[in-house]
């Protein structure tokens, strides 16, 4: 019998968690002489590879914090005008090879793939192993949809990576070949097609959507098609120092048309629906709910007081004293923001924008203050959503358990939408009345009843007019319904249209500095109408989680967050925004200037000014390879994008 090198220190402990089988040990070792004996084993081992998902370097913080870059929906603002020596301004285009963050990124996201390929490796060539198992083939289907996950990730951050579908104890050396990323999605994309019939639905699967599904395997394939047929950033071989072009492939339309047929098989298998209301989907993953047939398709599944900072990060602010709180909830960093602009791009009755974006935060008394700096908190998920019974207690901090949903329905029913668009030419083809009922579906969830008429149905019936009118409401759905989820940047690059958002992000930003100074400009006219001063006050909690955040902490009530209004009366407080103008240079501050610098800066040493924006350079989106990585490659690696 052959004997094969597999994971084998992998000990499930007894908890009553619905997620007990992702608790292992951390010393993962190798076992020359070990095979997989029986169906029980092929589950232990399966974990592994789940367990890669759980660390911090990628799904529990990185993926939707350090790597959610700058854009007209997810935003940090930066003050300094020089990239800083850690080498960790990714966020801003301005990150290196040397920072920490990137290698450790990297190394997990291969340490999941080296952990997929040992097991898949061993599952084929295992006695046990049989086609006709359903079981088997789910186990072996849900290994493969991993790896296409972690490679798909690296793939859109990274550009050309290294690919195998081997063990590293099979190759001839660790150093593994650079692989062309359309070669690799086509290779994963065929491979999923290939699982796909052996996977089962998640309502019949003990974990459900915590566990890829046969659903998941059809939207990863559909995601990963868009991806190949999306633009993306090249680089120039020739010229290393160069940031590279923007291309996409002459077959893009054969990718669109798989996206298509596979978002499709999700909506007509009918397993998942928008029933719940939008901000219900993730408050119910605040409070550890799993619901296997609604909107999520997939979700990463954290431990409680194990792993996850969805909600530490997330959510606003709340302070303590000596790392204690006052209340149940315990300590919240709040620091993945959105673009201070963000809200203002929703239409006033879209229910999302009051659930998205967050206003205010809590002080270490308990008491929630206005934020009036330069972003909004993302409040899709906060510590605080959290029922009293599944509060963490107050002196909890990060490792909340919550689950972060890597794929959703609403994703699913977009993508199919945009696919038909594109490969029908508008929505007059023969899908075209089933896309424009998916768009309508995201949508509708978005207002009140009374507003169904005019915001959805009249609203989708002038976009459907043309091939470009429904782009465009496809786009703007996307940007309203994925927000604070560290999709916006990605889509925008397979648009190709990176460079012009953040380019008018950047305007936006430098242009309202400018008139907190009286500085008019081009464009000024547009925000001369800003509410500059916003009335609030604090008022007892109404103790409905499903209105605010929490059930007992005080909140904040604003008298009219759009318009500039006379001061309401009183017991009203006052909140100054956009207070941005420096009045000790002739610029705005240092935050308007310099957040976007790795590719518009302004100051003294600004580029803004010389950029044409009917002419715009692209993004440097891509990441570098870790330093580290180049060194041991002996030459076979090496960086462009003008990393050096």
């Amino acid at each position: 019998m052959r004997k094969y090198f597999i994971l084998i220190s992998l000990i499930l402990v007894g908890l009553t968690s619905c997620k007990d089988y992702l608790d292992v040990s951390s010393d993962s070792k190798y076992e020359e002489d070990y095979v997989f004996g029986t169906k029980e084993e092929i589950n232990r081992v399966l974990t592994s590879v789940y367990a890669s998902l759980m660390s911090n370097d990628t799904y529990g913080n990185a993926y939707f914090a350090t790597f959610a870059l700058n854009s007209d929906v997810e935003f940090t603002a930066f003050s300094n005008s020089i990239r800083s020596v850690n080498g960790e301004d990714f966020r801003c285009f301005d990150g290196t090879q040397h920072g920490s963050s990137v290698r450790k990124f990297w190394d997990k996201e291969y340490e999941g793939i080296e952990r997929a390929n040992l097991f898949i490796d061993g599952i084929q060539n295992s006695p046990v192993y049989s086609e006709d198992d359903i079981d088997l083939t789910q186990q072996l289907g849900e290994a493969k949809v991993l790896r296409a996950m972690f490679y798909h990730d690296l793939v859109v951050m990274f550009g050309d990576v290294p690919f195998t579908t081997e063990p590293s104890i099979k190759l001839e050396s660790l150093a593994i070949p650079m692989t062309d990323r359309n070669e690799i999605l086509t290779y994963l994309i065929n491979d999923l097609i290939g699982a796909a019939p052996g996977m089962k639905y998640a309502a019949s699967l003990p974990d459900g959507v915590e566990r890829a599904s046969r659903e998941f395997c059809y939207g990863m394939i559909a995601r990963m098609a868009l991806t190949r047929g999306g633009y993306a950033l090249y680089p120039d071989k020739g010229n290393p120092m160069s940031v590279g072009t923007m291309q996409r492939q002459d077959d893009y339309k054969d990718y669109y048309a798989i996206a298509m047929q596979y978002a499709d098989l999700v909506i007509s298998s009918a397993t998942h629906a928008l029933n719940k209301s939008f901000r219900q989907v993730f408050i119910d993953q605040c409070n550890n709910i799993v619901s296997n047939n609604d909107d999520p398709i997939f979700e990463i599944p954290f431990l409680r007081n194990s792993s996850s900072n969805v909600g530490y990060v997330t959510g606003g602010t709340v302070s303590s004293t000596d790392d204690i709180t006052n209340h149940i909830w315990g300590a919240a960093n709040g620091g993945m923001r959105l673009n201070a602009f963000y809200r203002y791009s929703f239409d006033r009755k879209d229910l999302r924008e009051n659930y998205t974006v967050g206003m205010w935060y809590y002080d270490a008394e308990g008491l929630p203050q206005v934020r009036t700096d330069y972003s909004t908190h993302n409040n899709k998920w906060s510590k605080l959503w959290a029922n009293s019974s599944a509060a963490l207690g107050n002196n909890s901090k990060d490792k909340t358990g919550i689950n972060y949903p890597y794929m959703r329905y609403a994703d699913i029913l977009l993508m199919y939408a945009e696919a038909v668009n594109e490969v029908e030419e508008g929505v007059n083809g023969p899908n075209g009345a089933k896309a424009i009922n998916a768009l309508k579906e995201v949508r509708s969830r978005a207002f009140a009843a009374d507003d169904q008429s005019e915001k959805v149905d009249e609203y989708i019936s002038a976009a459907a007019g043309s091939k470009e009118l429904f782009f465009q409401a496809v786009a703007e759905e996307r940007k309203w319904e994925l927000g604070g989820e560290n999709m916006r940047w990605k889509d925008l690059v397979r648009w190709n249209l990176y460079s012009k958002v953040i380019y008018d992000s950047f305007m936006e930003y430098y242009i309202v500095g400018a008139l907190a100074d009286g500085n008019y400009m081009d464009g000024s006219e547009k925000y001369e109408n800003l509410p500059l001063s916003m009335f609030y006050k604090r008022i007892a909690n109404p103790g409905d989680i499903n209105i605010y955040p929490n059930t007992s902490l005080q909140i904040i009530e604003f008298y009219n967050l759009w318009e500039s209004v006379l001061h309401p009366g009183a017991g009203w407080n006052m909140a100054d925004f956009y207070a941005w103008g420096d009045e000790n240079t002739e610029y705005p501050k240092a935050q308007c200037l310099y957040s976007f610098r790795g590719y518009i800066k302004g100051g003294p040493e600004g580029n803004w000014e010389n950029m044409n924006p009917n002419n715009l350079p692209p993004v440097r989106y891509i990441l570098p390879i870790p330093n580290y990585t180049v060194q041991m490659s002996n030459g076979l690696y090496k960086n462009y994008y003008g990393y050096n």
